[in-house]
Parts: C-alpha cells; structure tokens; sequence
C-alpha cells in the first residue's frame, strides 16, 4: 500500500465553539465545512489532500456519489482497521471504501466522464489562487513530481470547482494572489474557496469576494492574509458548518 489511510478516530462533526480563537480551522473542519456545499444527487470529485476528506463528512440525507479518474464511482469514507483492503484506491493511491452499488471500471471511461461534463462538482486542493480563479495546483518548479494526474481535465471540463486549501503558506506568505507564480494548472475556472480563515468566491470582475469568516478570526486579519484584491461586504457572517 502506497498511502495507508484510515478513517481518523477524531473525524465526528466539530461545532464552531470548539474552535481555538485566532486559529482559524483545522483541515478537517474545512472539509466539514466544504461538505456543506454538497446538493442532493449530485456527482463529486474529490482531489489529492484536503478534498479527501470531505467524504468523511457527507451531511445525513444527503446522497451523492463521489467519483475518482481512476476509475471508481462510488466511493466510501476511509476505512477502518478492519476493513483496509490494498485494492481499494482513490486517485491519491490512500485506501478507501466503497458505497452500496459502487462500481469499477477503466481510467479512460471515467475520463470520459470528466470531460463529458457529468461532474457536478470538483473539489481540489491548490498552492496558489490568483483573484482571476486561476489554479496553481500541480508543480513546484524544480521538485519532483510524477504528473498531474487528472487535475487539468477536471479544470477544462468540471461545471463547478470549489478549492480547499491554506489561506497562507508555512513561512505566513498568501496563497491567494492578484496572479500565480507556479505554474497553471486552469485559467478563471474556480468558483469558491474554503480555507482555515476564510470562505471567498470569485468576482466576475476579478477579486476575492469574502463569504464568510472562520470563528475566532477577524475580517482584518483575512484581509492581512490576502495578497489579491479583496471584496469585503458590509456585512460578513461567520462561517456556517450546517445546512
């Protein structure tokens, strides 16, 4: 097994006051709160890292069916001890279920799927945003990468993309810009962005609009941690974990 993944014992539903203040969330609680954006039926990819998780926090009554390039529909939380299985991959190579009804099949059927346009929504991880919707997500000039995988065919094809990513990089510098310094992986394709501070979308105009912020975490501190142009409303809500 390449990545050994099992569900985490702590991955239950975590409410706002919970938080740390000043903190912003943690990976998980920003899947929990990407889940939130899930609509009934709907068919989902989910990218490397972050967007992984989101299949841990599916909100009950809700019934998509998560997609993987692969070639897997119907993929399940992570499992647990007893039911690892070195078979069962996502497109990250971490060890997955599979739902009731799931199905396997060829890379070249489930691309065909993604560039038909049958996913409702792309869920991906990223290094850097530009204000544009533009997505950094593939390389890092000069390390080691083994390819992009599915990641520019889901750009050109997904009808919406949501990013799930750090608002600023280990060494405090923003990873959402007014233009991306690596290497593009889509232009003015992203709709929405959930980070540990904030929630944003994309201007029609260009800029980062400022849905919601994160508990404990004030507007001014996004706006100090935001490199690209920043819409901010009068009125900003915290970030909302439930439908």
């Amino acid at each position: 097994m390449e990545q050994r993944t099992i569900k985490a014992s702590n991955h239950t539903t975590e409410r706002p006051e919970n938080i740390i203040q000043g903190q912003g969330l943690s990976k998980n609680q920003i899947a929990q709160r990407i889940a939130q954006e899930l609509k009934n039926g709907y068919y989902v990819n989910l990218g490397i890292g972050i967007p992984t998780l989101v299949a841990n926090y599916i909100p009950e009554g809700i019934a998509v069916t998560l997609q993987s390039e692969n070639g897997l529909l119907g993929i399940g939380p992570f499992p647990d001890e007893t039911s690892v299985d070195a078979d069962l991959i996502n497109a990250g190579k971490q060890t997955i279920t599979m739902q009731a009804g799931a199905s396997l099949f060829s890379s070249a059927e489930s691309f065909a799927m993604i560039r038909g346009g049958h996913i409702d929504l792309t869920i991906l991880g990223a290094m850097e945003v530009s204000e544009n919707g533009d997505i950094a997500n593939w390389k890092i000039p000069g390390k080691m990468v083994k390819g992009m995988g599915g990641a520019m065919d889901l750009v050109a094809s997904a009808q919406n993309i949501i990013v799930a990513m750090q608002h600023v990089s280990k060494d405090g510098k923003s990873k959402l810009l007014s233009s991306c310094s690596l290497p593009l992986t889509g232009k003015s394709c992203v709709k929405k962005i959930v980070t540990e501070l904030a929630v944003l979308s994309i201007h029609p105009n260009g800029g980062f609009v400022l849905l919601e912020h994160a508990p404990g975490i004030s507007v001014q501190q996004i706006i100090e941690a935001t490199e690209g142009k920043l819409i901010v409303p009068e009125n900003v809500p915290e970030m909302s974990f439930y439908s």
